[in-house]
């Protein structure tokens, strides 16, 4: 007889609990290069604010490996193993999240008339700013660290399915959100952003590989800011 799934994992929550706050509060870690250097906290440049930034995600990626450094080696070797299999998984379900965001997207920017999110504003300006080291940064670091707190943490707190599924699409969307929104209307950007995150989670369910997830929103953030700092 199959052993029924457990929907919570009690040893995987405290893990994914601890990995979730660092990353939460993973700006303090800015701090660092700010008192090394006596930064005028009020006269940051957007170069600076970039330069920090990825400081910071270095320092986070850093810390998230070493908490989940078993799993991920482990699946790195599975990543390789099954490579062309793991990516042809990885796009499919890559387009149907990217379908689904962009046609929420356009319902929300053309017919609700909201115009663009505050976080994709915010990541804008960042890449105007110091556009290469953004391409590192949020074209390579960031899916990193995104995806082993969203999904592999996740995946760790709650061993079900559906509800792992749901809760890392919900959050993910959540946080690209509620930190900057300017309205609550714009809480309607959780959708975009919660199909994309579904797609990702979905992935990682199937091929039973981080890196599948993270090879996909590694690809999709450079796709959109290749084409930002070309346009």
């Amino acid at each position: 007889m199959k052993e029924k799934e457990k929907w919570i994992s009690i040893k995987g929550l405290i893990i994914g609990i601890v990995a979730f706050l660092i990353f939460y509060f993973s700006a303090y870690f800015q701090l660092i290069p700010i008192l090394l250097f006596n930064m005028d906290l009020n006269n940051i440049t957007g170069a600076q604010n970039v330069m920090l930034s990825t400081f910071s995600n270095c320092v986070l990626l850093i810390l998230l490996f070493l908490i989940f450094r078993k799993d991920l080696i482990e699946e790195w070797k599975r990543f390789r193993k099954n490579f062309l299999e793991n990516i042809d998984i990885g796009i499919k379900y890559w387009l149907v999240g990217l379908g689904i965001m962009m046609i929420s997207n356009i319902i929300i920017t053309f017919v609700i008339n909201l115009g663009q999110a505050a976080n994709e504003q915010a990541v804008q300006s960042m890449i105007s700013s110091l556009p290469w080291l953004m391409l590192i940064n949020a074209g390579l670091i960031a899916p990193c660290t995104e995806e082993i707190i969203f999904r592999k943490g996740f995946k760790k707190a709650f061993p079900n399915k559906w509800l792992f599924i749901i809760l890392s699409a919900l959050v993910f969307g959540a946080l690209h959100v509620v930190t900057s929104m300017t309205s609550p209307i714009e809480l309607l950007y959780i959708i975009p952003y919660g199909a994309l995150g579904a797609a990702f989670a979905y992935m990682y369910q199937k091929t039973d590989t981080i890196f599948t997830s993270i090879a996909m929103h590694m690809f999709h953030n450079t796709a959109l800011i290749l084409l930002s700092i070309l346009l």
